[in-house]
């Protein structure tokens, strides 16, 4: 039995009507807690309303010390689900019995139980007033699936697609999942990527944003060949050293992996 914490449903109310000032807004941490403690160290950070933090949290090398240190700073933090998480889950519930990610089988057998029903409850989708951007709709990939892709060159038909079907209200969507920021508009509404605090592509160091009154996309520097020792000192996956050197150094350059994705995520 792990520790007594709030569950995921009493961390993720926001209170209706509340016009928020200022978000710190975190995705893709997978696991990498050197990256997330970087982060919540920035004086932003602690100031903000609150942290967003839309999914792809624990598939990585250190889920329960990442779930931990998040869960510590209590309502301050709004949660989102992404497909790495959903696919922890559903293999600790015997659900699948692999997941794509070669580092996502030892990431799930490593967390307790407890993190596996929290990670369970989280939703798929929030939204939120923020000032300067009226309501603001978060997700991890885009507001209707987990796992689809769009990217910076998607085309208008593509956002017409991923978008369509949300209300006329909603002027601002926040989405992860591609571990590259950008802001865009699409349709008239702007699309706000913060990229990936833990795993980013195409440069170095801890990406997020802050929202409110615009958008401010981040980076955090922080010690990474420090980050690349201290993983593999206290990570039992056996391929740590070449995992925290590839995803730590962002040694996938954002063209490679516009090129690779580029025909799923209806690129021009």
């Amino acid at each position: 039995m792990g520790p007594c914490r709030p569950t995921a449903l009493e961390l993720n109310t926001a209170e209706p009507g509340v016009e928020h000032t200022r978000l710190a807004v975190l995705s893709d941490i997978h696991g990498v807690l050197p990256a997330l403690e970087a982060v919540l160290a920035e004086p932003e950070v602690a100031a903000a309303d609150r942290i967003v933090v839309t999914g792809d949290i624990a598939a990585g090398p250190q889920p329960v010390e990442v779930l931990d240190l998040l869960r510590e700073q209590g309502d301050r933090v709004l949660w989102l689900a992404g497909n790495a998480d959903r696919e922890l889950v559903e293999y600790r519930r015997g659900q699948r019995t692999d997941i794509p990610d070669p580092i996502g089988p030892f990431a799930a057998r490593a967390l307790r139980d407890d993190q596996v029903g929290f990670l369970e409850a989280l939703p798929k989708t929030l939204t939120l007033r923020v000032r300067g951007l009226g309501t603001v709709l978060f997700c991890h990939a885009t507001p209707r699936d987990d796992e689809e892709l769009v990217l910076v060159d998607s085309r208008p038909a593509r956002w017409s697609e991923v978008l369509g079907g949300l209300a006329s209200g909603i002027g601002t969507v926040v989405c992860g999942h591609t571990h590259m920021p950008y802001v865009r508009l699409a349709h008239g509404r702007l699309v706000v990527n913060p990229g990936s605090v833990g795993m980013p592509y195409g440069r170095p160091g801890a990406h997020w944003c802050l929202l409110g009154p615009g958008t401010d996309l981040r980076v955090t520097p922080y010690d990474i060949p420090a980050a690349v020792a201290r993983l593999t000192a206290a990570c039992a996956y056996p391929d740590i050293a070449a995992w925290a050197d590839y995803h730590l150094h962002a040694r996938a350059t954002d063209t490679e992996v516009l090129a690779a994705w580029g025909p799923k995520a209806g690129s021009s």
